[in-house]
């Protein structure tokens, strides 16, 4: 079983590749081609890290093999190399430029990961069903394309929806960010070349991913670095904001599970292919307030020894308005989850918390209070 992974370096690329290098899939062994840019949006140490949990993983499961490539979504030529030497049965495209406020900052940095680099995914995975022909033969004839395409997409593209929770019935066309647009772009591109070219892909919109070695952008990461330095964290809308925070090993055992069953190719009524396409939401359903959020971040960290148990949190808070780009509240139906692939999210956020803090105190700590 061949499998890409783009973004393999990041936060659930490194482990989806750490789960699949554990039990490979679906009983089978695997080879996994990681891809990673390693750029520098936040710390690229952090990236390394993850790096070397994989390189430690690989020895103990020498049934497997993995390959790191350092480089680009929109290098076309590298991703067409890569496809041809390696005949991917599976694509797993994790890789993209994250963050709401990044993104009205840096748009450029979303345009080339986001839409062309994953124009150049959907354009490999076209050609892997081409057949080169020598003398009137096939001389790939065993290799039949890339049978699934798992992408990432994301709550964001919910916008300001007022019904919750999102369901992926709803409509979607009215973005808050550019990084929202760009993944709701990926939705649409996706089910132009599922109908055009029977190319199975199925979407992932994740819900606010969090645990150890996460992104430091996350308010999370983000809040424990400045507790941990003395200084105040923001808490936007004046803490009138609730998030649906989902464990990245529930996000992981979603994208397992969503892996081994690609969207069936049908014919329609009109003799033509019915797009073989499929959305999910993966989250937990169970949206937190922000406060409610802030106050169980420091009772883990006080737990963890990060933090003195008189530490002062009140003098370290501050109530702001909204950020552009944000939004209100994020909520996931993840009905259609549970009833086609017998899952729905189950760590609580606490119990995640609790995860995040031992990891940070083992590692962060030393790391991020400098």
């Amino acid at each position: 079983m061949n499998i890409l992974v783009t973004g393999s370096a990041g936060f659930i690329g490194a482990n989806l590749v750490l789960r699949l290098l554990d039990e490979g899939l679906n009983g089978e062994n695997v080879r996994i081609v990681g891809l990673d840019n390693l750029n520098d949006y936040y710390d690229p140490s952090l990236k390394e890290y993850r790096l070397n949990l994989i390189e430690k993983k690989i020895a103990e499961h020498p049934e497997h093999h993995y390959r790191f490539v350092k480089g680009d979504l929109a290098d076309k030529t590298l991703i067409d190399n890569l496809f041809a030497e390696e005949q991917f049965d599976i694509v797993v495209n994790l890789a993209a430029q994250a963050g709401v406020r990044y993104s009205i900052t840096n748009p450029d940095a979303y345009i080339q990961s986001n839409i062309i680099g994953f124009y150049n995914i959907l354009e490999a995975c076209r050609h892997s069903y081409d057949k080169e022909m020598v003398n009137g033969k096939s001389v790939n004839s065993k290799y039949a394309g890339v049978q699934h395409l798992v992408y990432a997409s994301s709550s964001s593209v919910y916008g300001g929806n007022k019904k919750v929770p999102f369901s992926t019935d709803d409509r979607v066309d009215n973005p808050v960010s550019l990084y929202a647009a760009t993944k709701k772009s990926n939705e649409l591109l996706a089910h132009a070349y599922s109908k055009l070219y029977n190319i199975p892909s199925t979407g992932l919109r994740f819900f606010t991913v969090y645990g150890p070695a996460g992104r430091p952008d996350m308010a999370y990461f983000g809040f424990t670095n400045k507790l941990v330095k003395g200084e105040t964290i923001k808490i936007f809308n004046y803490g009138n904001c609730r998030r649906d925070f989902t464990y990245v090993d529930d996000i992981v055992e979603g994208i397992i599970r969503v892996m081994q069953h690609a969207p069936e190719k049908v014919v329609g009524e009109d003799g033509l292919p019915v797009p073989p396409y499929k959305i999910y939401n993966i989250g937990g359903g169970q949206p937190e307030n922000l406060l409610d959020f802030v106050t169980i971040l420091q009772e883990e960290l006080i737990r963890a020894g990060i933090l003195p148990a008189d530490y002062d949190f009140e003098s370290h808070k501050e109530l702001v308005p909204m950020q552009p780009g944000d939004v209100p509240v994020t909520y996931a139906d993840s009905i259609a989850l549970q009833r086609d692939f017998g899952f729905t999210p189950k760590i609580t956020l606490r119990e995640g918390l609790r995860r995040f803090a031992k990891w940070y105190k083992e590692y962060g700590l030393q790391t991020f209070e400098a």
